[in-house]
């Protein structure tokens, strides 16, 4: 199972990290990766890591600003956010993908934690 952390309420231009631990089952040969749904939206690609860290894509929206890493001694991935938008604010959620290279495609993932809120304030 994975469960992603670490979101919350802050303000437009702070930073927030969140954390995906697994649990019962090792993903370290697997991608990770984070998606969001905003309220009222589809749910929408974010970032994707690839097994060994050392492939990494990211959404047009939150290149520059997120940082998707991942920690294969303890099994964790992690998504950095930087200078924070309103738009950002959504439910997260961090998957494991079927492959060892992911992609923007919800669809690989075959693995889903329950997300974490991030509501950012302008």
């Amino acid at each position: 199972q994975l469960q992603a952390s670490g979101g919350g309420l802050v303000q437009a231009g702070d930073s927030l990290r969140l954390s995906c631990a697994a649990s019962g089952r090792t993903f370290s040969n697997n991608a990770m990766a984070w998606f969001r749904q905003a309220p009222g939206k589809e749910r929408e690609f974010v970032a994707v890591i690839s097994w060994d860290g050392g492939t990494l894509y990211y959404a047009d929206s939150v290149r520059g600003r997120f940082t998707i890493s991942r920690d294969k001694a303890s099994d964790a991935a992690y998504l950095n956010m930087n200078s924070l938008k309103p738009e950002d604010t959504a439910v997260y959620y961090c998957a494991a993908s079927g492959y060892s290279f992911g992609s923007r495609g919800s669809g690989d993932y075959v693995q889903w934690g329950r997300g974490t809120l991030v509501t950012v304030s302008s």
